[in-house]
């Protein structure tokens, strides 16, 4: 891109010319967790699953400050214009719901409708992190990944077993219901993360999480869809309601009671089913 001068890799399905659906995956993910959803909305979208900075086969600058959340919600706007589009449906889960949150906040000419996967609007998670101790312990390894080094070091002992357990452990991998990771999903996880530092970008996005908390704008103008895994081991349930307040158009929450974290890969049926709904809604704007 001209500005940032990195290089992005995306996986794209659907024709170019119809309107675009932008996928933003979270952590530790890459494009592959949406791989349920570009073949499904291919037919009427032309689908874009990104490597966010750091990720997978897109540029990793070095340096910590490279990954502030500016930098990464300007990311998402060049990448619409130089796909060609100058709006698009915004899809992220997990800290690319965070980084969707934003865009839709900063940006909100760009979102025509916009859907969150299991992460709650960012000034829900500050203050509601502050007064939920139970949370503020859920989200302890945003204070261990302020550490150098370590952190990347811990995921790759043993085999990488703590990202395998991420995805499949009884406390924090997909449902008892979900879809099962299959052993080639898993292998192509850990293909991803086994490359010489490919740890460090995307924990570096969370060494700046500090840095641009709590917002100075709030508001989300454009019909909202929140999806949540109510057995999300990192996010509290809570949350998701709480969103509501924030959004000034149609808001509609969905959640899934036997669903994890990993909502997107767990029941990819019923939510491509809640997305499709979402998308064919005329809704009718909220009166305040």
């Amino acid at each position: 891109f001209q500005d940032s001068g990195l290089r992005f890799h995306y996986v794209a399905a659907g024709e170019r010319g119809k309107p675009l659906m932008l996928l933003l995956h979270g952590f530790p993910e890459f494009w592959y967790s949406w791989r349920h959803q570009l073949r499904e909305f291919k037919s009427e979208y032309r689908v874009v699953a990104l490597d966010l900075r750091g990720y997978g086969e897109t540029d990793a600058p070095s340096h910590k400050e490279n990954y502030k959340l500016d930098c990464l919600i300007t990311d998402i706007k060049d990448i619409l214009e130089s796909l060609g589009y100058n709006k698009c449906v915004l899809v992220g889960h997990d800290w690319g719901g965070m980084i969707a949150w934003l865009v839709a906040i900063c940006f909100p000419e760009m979102v025509t409708k916009l859907i969150v996967v299991n992460f709650p609007h960012p000034s829900v998670f500050t203050e509601y992190i502050l007064r939920h101790p139970s949370q503020l312990i859920k989200s302890a390894y945003y204070f261990f990944f302020q550490m150098p080094w370590f952190p990347e070091f811990m995921f790759t002992v043993n085999d990488f077993k703590v990202l395998k357990s991420l995805f499949t452990s009884q406390a924090t991998g997909i449902g008892r219901k979900g879809c099962r990771l299959t052993a080639e999903d898993i292998e192509a996880y850990l293909y991803v993360f086994s490359q010489p530092g490919a740890l460090t970008g995307p924990i570096n996005h969370y060494r700046n999480i500090f840095s641009c908390l709590p917002l100075q704008h709030h508001e989300v103008t454009m019909p909202t869809l929140l999806l949540w895994g109510e057995r999300d081991a990192f996010m509290e349930v809570e949350m998701a309601e709480m969103t509501r307040i924030y959004v000034k158009n149609h808001f509609r929450l969905t959640i899934l009671s036997e669903a994890s974290h990993w909502l997107q890969q767990d029941q990819p049926d019923i939510v491509n089913k809640l997305i499709w709904t979402f998308l064919k809604e005329e809704p009718t704007r909220r009166r305040e």
